[in-house]
């Protein structure tokens, strides 16, 4: 077993503490997506708030179909949250649509979030659930090349979408990096360039790239088959700690230290893959 994660600062009882903001779709199943995203969150010692953009019909063996939430509702929420509760950062997950990628870059530009603005975001960019259920529309990946990635603090597609959004198979090192430079390309201020998907290595090495840095954090793979919303578990990692003040590489270290003990954790549940499980932070000290 790795060694425990650093836990992040967290606020005194009846202190407010910091807040984040997820954009993304719900499981049903509670594996991945918002519910993800929520039970890590409150297990780091964030408070987050949400805007839903669909509702999944998902259990642990796949999806079996969807509903979008209407654009301009997806974009009041947000709205509503940034303006009255605040938030120290947000991460994109599932966006489904073109129409709902379009009003989260607009509301987000409009409020300072990614881009030049001082709000980080971490751009998790869903475009199938791990059974290749696909949770992105066809047409709406050039809007995410075109507009999301560009407003990204950082980026964190696992390989799967890497080669959707890039066109590059990664395979090893040198097509990592390759991907991670295209996806810098695409206007990402940081491309992180996740390993988790190299099932040909015993190894789990993550290249964090910028035009002017790199981090390369290689662990041994975890052999588990539950490894259900650990993409969203280690992309919310980074929004807490980014909202915390930490640099993108300092939130890395953290977020994959907590996604790896989440994955020395994790749990069989229903008949497919189980999730990965923040719930062994529950009553350590």
């Amino acid at each position: 077993m790795s060694a425990r994660p650093p836990l992040l600062p967290t606020a005194p009882d009846g202190q407010t503490p910091v807040r984040v903001l997820t954009i993304a779709g719900s499981d049903s199943g509670g594996g991945a997506g918002i519910q993800a995203d929520m039970r890590s969150f409150a297990l780091m010692g964030v408070h987050a708030c949400v805007a839903v953009t669909a509702v999944t019909v998902q259990n642990s063996r796949g999806v079996t179909g969807y509903q979008e939430i209407d654009s301009d509702i997806v974009a009041d929420q947000i709205r509503a949250v940034v303006t009255d509760i605040g938030i120290g950062a947000a991460k994109t997950g599932m966006l489904a649509s073109s129409a709902i990628i379009e009003a989260v870059v607009t509301t987000c530009t409009d409020l300072g979030i990614g881009g030049d603005g001082p709000i980080p975001l971490v751009v998790d960019p869903v475009c199938a659930s791990m059974h290749g259920d696909p949770l992105l529309a066809a047409e709406a990946l050039d809007d995410l090349r075109g507009s999301l990635i560009p407003r990204a603090t950082v980026v964190t597609p696992n390989l799967d979408e890497v080669r959707l959004i890039t066109g590059i198979d990664v395979v090893g090192a040198q097509t990592q990096r390759a991907a991670a430079h295209a996806l810098l390309d695409l206007g990402a201020r940081w491309a992180l360039v996740k390993g988790g998907h190299l099932r040909n290595s015993d190894h789990s090495p993550d290249l964090l790239l910028s035009v002017d840095d790199e981090l390369l954090i290689d662990t041994e793979r975890i052999d588990t088959e539950h490894d259900h919303g650990a993409g969203d578990t280690l992309a919310a990692g980074l929004t807490a700690a980014l909202a915390h003040g930490y640099s993108v590489p300092q939130a890395l270290t953290f977020a994959k230290a907590w996604v790896t003990r989440c994955l020395e954790a994790a749990y069989p549940i229903g008949g497919g893959h189980g999730p990965v499980n923040p719930l062994w932070r529950v009553g350590s000290t």
